[in-house]
């Protein structure tokens, strides 16, 4: 008998302006109203906590100091209070939830993915490996070492950010790893239709090339929300469109209605039996592959800036997190 998971891909608007709690507290709610309907996994959108760095977008460098500092103040450690309380919900509901964080680590910012299971552990903290145009001047880069795909309650994950998925040999290195459900955060509210109708291309053709299910969450800014952002009529159009929440199936069809606009849900049962099928089909890294031809080089190697030698027991000498354990 084929397994079935019910998966929900989540489109919500962040909480602006308080401790950066308030997002937090939303997305365990989410989680509580999913698990209503049956839901075992959960995708929330790209950096949704607290909120995406929207103000770079449309706000030069030089003037956008003030706000990224801000951010840095409300940004989540791992661990810490925020993924402690998301943990609860996802231990308390059963659910896998896959969330997009702003993560503080010492003095710099990373666009960070983390899936937690249903146990409310976290099973992979990962970076996005080149933050996109003006992420650049807000966020770090990640490493090799996130590229991993991991197993859950809910099966196989794997999960990019945006543009990482216009890196073909960042979704390969997925691949290799025979993810079941690919895990899609973009921050929606932003650009505007053409990202929208970009972002379709994109997850209906990784569902195709991987053989697997994808489930996209975009984030949604409400017109107050963009107005407090854009502070000037004159900016507020960037603001709007470019959502596109939704599932596809291993077939490239997209499992329910897409949410384009407001907050809400969409949900489907994913039925792996379909990932059999279309592999039977077409295989890229089985026997659709010709690794004598072309093959990946990954390295998995964690980026460092410090390397120890000597007699000293590693895990003394391991490099400190932001919250002061040991990496």
């Amino acid at each position: 008998m084929s397994r079935i998971v019910r998966a929900a891909a989540i489109q919500i608007s962040p909480v602006l302006g308080d401790d950066g709690l308030g997002t937090a507290r939303k997305v365990c709610q989410t989680i509580r109203d999913a698990a209503e309907k049956g839901v075992k996994l959960a995708v929330f959108p790209e950096t949704f906590v607290p909120y995406y760095p929207y103000f770079s977008f449309i706000q030069p460098a030089f003037r956008f100091g003030g706000e990224h500092l801000a951010l840095y103040e409300r940004a989540v450690t791992i661990p810490g209070p925020v993924t402690d309380m998301v943990a609860e919900a996802a231990r308390e509901t059963g659910m896998v939830v896959v969330l997009g964080v702003n993560e503080r680590d010492f003095g710099t910012l990373y666009n960070t993915q983390i899936i937690f299971d249903a146990t409310g552990d976290i099973l992979l903290s990962r970076r996005k490996i080149t933050p996109t145009y003006h992420e650049r001047m807000v966020w770090g880069q990640g490493d090799g070492a996130g590229l991993q795909v991991v197993e859950s309650a809910a099966g196989r994950i794997g999960a990019l950010a945006c543009w990482e998925h216009y890196n073909p040999l960042a979704r390969y290195a997925l691949m290799t790893q025979h993810e079941e459900i690919h895990c899609a955060q973009f921050p929606g509210s932003l650009v505007g239709q053409i990202f929208a109708d970009q972002m379709e291309v994109t997850i209906r053709h990784h569902a195709l090339e991987s053989g697997c299910f994808v489930v996209n969450a975009t984030g949604w800014l409400t017109e107050e929300q963009i107005s407090e952002i854009a502070r000037d009529p004159a900016l507020e159009g960037p603001l709007r469109g470019g959502c596109f929440t939704a599932i596809v199936s291993p077939e490239g069809k997209l499992l329910g209605a897409p949410l384009t606009e407001g907050e809400g849900m969409v949900i489907a049962d994913l039925d792996f039996a379909l990932i059999t099928k279309r592999k039977r089909m077409m295989d890229s890294v089985g026997h659709y592959a010709r690794p004598e031809l072309l093959s990946l080089l990954h390295d998995r190697r964690p980026a460092r800036t410090v390397h120890y030698t000597g007699e000293a027991n590693p895990a003394d000498t391991a490099p400190l997190r932001s919250d002061g354990a040991k990496s």
